[in-house]
């Protein structure tokens, strides 16, 4: 995303209600992703990249597609056909139709365009692409070749091609100066009134039009590095690939072999299994690292940006596909492999892992609690990334079968002794950085994924000096949650002394917590009568339902990205964490032959069906945005990995513990 892309849709957008103006939205489309190379495809065809964090390389900025004189204008119909890789998108035309069908391939990208009905003998494709490369909007040129057209700025080149002999191909002007700071956006392709020679070519940006033969027309986007793909291979790549991509066969087939997710044949809810892996492969890079979500916002318009790698949201996503894999009867053991060896590899000399990374090289990203690098205070630091990557490594270690398991019982180990040093006499970690990136203090989320970690270890096959000695820091841990014990639940934070009493959706933790407790040590009846009176004084008070959405919001008295409504905004991680802790409770209670099991696996039930094919929080395409507008707007990442691995594994906990085909009544409703 450049700054004139920003700045265009700021324009468009200054005075909507809900929508922020200057990011670029990704809640209306579906995305197509191989390797190190994120595509996205809106509901009107267009295509951008957002490969940035995954590759380094910025590719398609903005783009524009149309026939027969006309633009597709937004509103097609966009599905995964038959549960795979490519992505069909169907313009419905007067009296024809055009089927766009988009395939990524490594760095190559192939968008398929077949007319069905009875569509114009001489109709021809328009296809505006713009490019950015190195992430330039200046100093960029372009190169027309027989092949392809070549943008390119330093490090990057990137190309695209189409099927038929000969296209036409106008460079495009970008915004000039005064249209920069003009009220109005500026629509592309354009033609502009004046031109100097050379404008046609000082620009990343290219209008190719080409005729449908047979029937269609394939385009092919490339990404390349000086030094990596020279320009004679680059080429070549782009003529094979319009060749060979000449149909739907052609596509399916390709898509089959890079398809990089398992399809499951017998997963209960198999549609939403298969969606929920899917995105986590889009999500994911090489070796192991994931961006929480496409990053719609790199210039940090509203929020601190999404395409990076958080170690909790990455932790606790690779512990949901652990938990569940299993259970559905999935492969996933070169995921979780890969993830152990990028915790392994990331891993700072004090055993605790950084604020944030960019997954492509697993370099430092940007980032504002980096405490533990700098000579700052640990409040400038996020405790409970570090809880989360030791309690997946320890659970990976005792279920899994790590190619190497001293190497990373070495990790766990000094993955411990950051714990222990952020943990204060009184049995909670010491004031941090919450979850939410939002607040300090002493929180009881963190305290949780503190309690998770030291009884997984507790658990693991390492040393008996570590098992001992997570045991008795999980004792103190469970104890020191006593300070922030309400008398109803447990407080969102401990802050300078006083106790915030709001509830928080970071809480629902503690059941998963416990239960791993419970498994190492003896859990008192008391503690266990909190625990339920907690999860169901969150999940009550949490609770937010309108004509259009249901299900839970972050915390109490969150402001953020709430636009014109007075109240919290419904969150799908928040809700989904609902739904996997009242299984867990339920779990829990179960196996104590505690007969309040039932209710809480209805609740698990009711809250996932908001997350199901026809919940109010799930789009067509199965995607998780991270939160909707009380009117059901989507808002903000689109799809968000951390709520798609909660889903999965919450489908795999009720399914295990056959709860899942039970009626999906709420409680008081099963009364």
């Amino acid at each position: 995303m450049t700054l004139r892309t920003a700045l265009n849709d700021y324009k468009r957008n200054r005075d909507a209600d809900r929508a922020f103006p200057g990011e670029l939205r990704s809640t209306t489309g579906v995305f197509s992703g191989h390797g190190d190379r994120l595509v996205y495809v809106d509901d009107d065809g267009s295509l951008r990249d957002y490969s940035y964090p995954l590759s380094g390389l910025a590719g398609v900025d903005r783009s524009r597609f149309g026939v027969g004189g006309e633009w597709f204008d937004g509103g097609a119909t966009q599905r995964y056909p038959d549960d795979g890789a490519v992505v069909e998108t169907v313009h419905e035309r007067d009296g024809y139709r055009v089927v766009q069908r988009d395939l990524t391939l490594g760095r190559l990208h192939v968008t398929r365009f077949d007319c069905e009905g009875d569509a114009p003998a001489d109709l021809e494709l328009q296809a505006y692409v713009d490019f950015a490369p190195d992430g330039r909007e200046g100093q960029t040129s372009l190169l027309v070749h027989e092949a392809a057209v070549e943008a390119y700025h330093r490090r990057e080149h990137d190309y695209v091609g189409v099927s038929a002999d000969s296209p036409e191909v106008h460079g495009q002007i970008p915004e000039r100066f005064d249209e920069l700071i003009g009220e109005e956006p500026v629509e592309f392709p354009r033609t502009t009134e004046q031109e100097a020679y050379e404008d046609e070519v000082m620009t990343a940006g290219v209008l190719v039009t080409a005729p449908f033969e047979a029937g269609g027309v394939t385009l092919v986007t490339l990404l390349a590095e000086r030094g990596e793909t020279d320009r004679g291979a680059a080429l070549s790549a782009v003529a094979d690939a319009t060749d060979e991509y000449d149909g739907p066969a052609a596509l399916a087939r390709a898509a089959e072999e890079a398809r990089e997710w398992p399809a499951p044949e017998a997963a209960p809810h198999r549609e939403t299994v298969v969606h929920d892996l899917r995105v986590v492969s889009l999500l994911s890079a090489a070796d192991g690292g994931r961006i929480a979500g496409p990053d719609f916002d790199p210039f940090y318009v509203e929020s601190g940006g999404y395409g990076y790698t958080w170690f909790r949201d990455d932790a606790e996503i690779s512990r949901f596909l652990l938990d569940g894999s299993e259970a559905l009867d999935v492969d996933l053991d070169d995921w979780h492999q890969r993830s152990a060896d990028f915790y392994c590899r990331s891993q700072l000399e004090d055993g605790s892992w950084p604020h944030r990374v960019w997954p492509g090289d697993e370099t430092l990203a940007p980032g504002w609690a980096n405490a533990r690098i700098e000579a700052g205070e640990d409040t400038d630091y996020q405790a409970d990334q570090s809880g989360s990557v030791a309690g997946f490594l320890a659970d990976y270690l005792r279920t899994g079968d790590p190619a190497d398991p001293e190497r990373v019982e070495t990790a766990i180990a000094q993955a411990v002794e950051s714990l222990d040093d952020t943990l204060a006499d009184d049995g909670l970690p010491v004031a941090c950085q919450n979850a939410w990136e939002n607040m300090q203090g002493r929180f009881v989320h963190t305290a949780a994924t503190f309690l998770h970690a030291y009884a997984s270890v507790a658990r693991a096959p390492v040393s008996a000096a570590l098992r001992d000695h997570a045991r008795d820091q999980a004792d103190a841990v469970l104890e020191g949650l006593d300070r922030l014990w309400t008398g109803e639940f447990y407080a969102l934070r401990e802050h300078e002394g006083e106790l915030d009493e709001r509830l928080d959706s970071g809480s629902l933790a503690l059941p998963a917590a416990v239960r791993a407790y419970a498994a190492v040590a003896d859990l008192d009846d008391a503690t266990l009568d909190r625990l339920v009176t907690h999860v169901e004084a969150t999940l009550d008070g949490l609770e937010r339902e309108t004509d259009a959405v249901r299900g839970l919001v972050r915390f109490e008295g969150d402001e953020w990205r709430t636009g014109p409504q007075a109240d919290e905004k419904v969150w799908t991680v928040s809700t989904a964490w609902g739904a996997n802790a009242a299984a867990e409770l339920g779990s829990l209670l179960d196996e104590r032959g505690d007969d309040r099991s039932a209710d809480a696996f209805a609740r698990s039930r009711d809250l996932l069906t908001e997350l199901l094919p026809g919940g109010s929080l799930v789009r067509d395409c199965g995607y998780l945005p991270e939160q909707r507008f009380d009117d059901g707007t989507p808002d903000s990442a689109t799809p968000l990995g951390w709520p798609h691995a909660l889903r999965l594994a919450t489908v795999a906990h009720l399914a295990e513990a056959g709860e899942l085909d039970r009626s999906t009544a709420a409680p008081e409703a099963a009364e």
